[in-house]
């Protein structure tokens, strides 16, 4: 598991040879790049996921620390990554989807101006993603949540002759940075009152230092989550997801259907722990058997519900295929529902659905197997069925 950092090593040094080359690489030298980094990447990721499944870690987290960013007054953050199992599954699906999809954009954009330019874009998704997932501490966390919002605005408007598209990329970046403004101010109530950003630090610190519902820990989990609702484009910051459809059709897969999308619930799943004191009352307080508070669940869900209704009628009533396929995005708040929950097990059999629906996909279809005989690897009802169990858990 050593190993660990070449996972989005190659991907940033793909990143780095396509965008030096100003597009004078051809076709095939650009493909054989930008492929074939996210394919060593996921062939390191599965050889990672073996090692970790047959020779697992002590305490099942494995942390490589490669170096220190600064040290100033006490606030030294490392660059150091975390793996564990939420990681672990991250890891392979953010590589192991994001190869597949490359290798359809190989053959999918051939023609188009600005091939090498896609790829250079797609590889520094990958690498930002990677960082995301990996990061120990909430500052290389975020570091990787812009690293995609970038992405993101890159990719949306990759054909930026057309106004509209350069408009659509506009209001995406704006959009979710409203959403990150508030991640940032959760970062810094946290690291004012605690004293660190270090995940495993903040989720051992805050029990001992805060009391339920303490106001402070109230403010930094409602801007996390106010961070989540961005980037996982809830309601009400969901405006930009409809004009997102202005990229590339593999832009659309990569970033709104497979990863991007999913680094809310990811957040809320990693920082569930502190999550559960924001609130002061027993009624209200998420435990580990994994049964929510009723209250609380009850408002989430009538939330979910209510925008996955929007989403069935804005999506019939657009017309279009891939604008009600963009519109099931905003059902990840099913997903929201069922981090807060703490149900981990359905969460991640939701993701595997989501990230593999309409693929014949191993994985997902024995998750479906697992879950129901009566499925018959219908993969799109793996997907409700996990979220059926989100809602038994509320």
């Amino acid at each position: 598991m050593n190993a660990l950092f070449l996972t989005f090593v190659f991907p940033l040094i793909g990143f780095l040879l396509l965008s030096f080359s100003r597009g004078r690489l051809g076709e095939n030298l650009s493909a054989l790049i930008g492929v074939g980094s996210v394919g060593l990447s996921a062939a390191t990721s599965a050889w990672i996921i073996y090692q970790f499944n047959v020779a697992p870690p002590e305490a099942g987290v494995f942390t490589q620390q490669l170096w220190v960013w600064m040290s100033v007054e006490g606030f030294a953050p490392s660059f150091t990554l975390h793996l564990d199992g939420l990681s672990l599954t991250m890891l392979g699906v953010v590589t192991g989807v994001g190869f597949l999809i490359h290798l359809f954009a190989s053959w999918y954009m051939r023609g188009e101006e600005g091939y090498s330019r896609f790829f250079a874009y797609t590889n520094l998704f990958i690498f930002s993603m990677l960082l995301l997932v990996l990061g120990d501490n909430l500052l290389l966390l975020y570091f990787g949540w812009e690293g995609v919002g970038l992405c993101s605005y890159l990719l949306i408007g990759f054909y930026y002759s057309n106004p509209n598209n350069g408009n659509a990329a506009l209001k995406a970046f704006i959009v979710t940075r409203v959403g990150d403004v508030f991640m940032a101010f959760g970062l810094f109530i946290l690291y004012m009152q605690l004293g660190t950003l270090n995940i495993q630090e903040l989720l051992t610190l805050a029990p001992q230092k805060f009391a339920a519902g303490d106001p402070w820990l109230t403010l930094a989990t409602l801007a996390l989550l106010g961070g989540a609702v961005g980037k996982s484009a809830q309601l009400p910051i969901y405006v930009w997801l409809p004009d997102a459809m202005a990229g590339p059709t593999p832009v659309s897969a990569l970033i709104h259907a497979a990863t991007m999308v999913t680094a809310g619930v990811y957040l809320m799943t990693r920082m569930n722990p502190v999550l559960a004191m924001a609130s002061p009352y027993p009624m209200f307080t998420l435990v580990s058997s994994g049964q929510g508070p009723l209250i609380v669940l009850g408002i989430a869900l009538a939330a979910a519900c209510m925008a996955s209704f929007y989403a069935v009628i804005a999506g019939y009533v657009s017309g279009m295929f891939e604008t009600r396929v963009r519109y099931t995005a905003i059902s990840l708040a099913y997903q929201i529902c069922g981090a807060l929950a703490g149900g981990l097990t359905p969460l991640i059999g939701t993701w595997l659905a989501h990230h593999f629906t309409g693929q014949w996909w191993p994985m997902a279809v024995f998750y479906t197997l697992i879950a129901t005989l009566s499925l018959v690897c219908v993969l799109a009802l793996a997907r409700q069925y996990a979220r059926s169990q989100h809602l038994e858990l509320a």
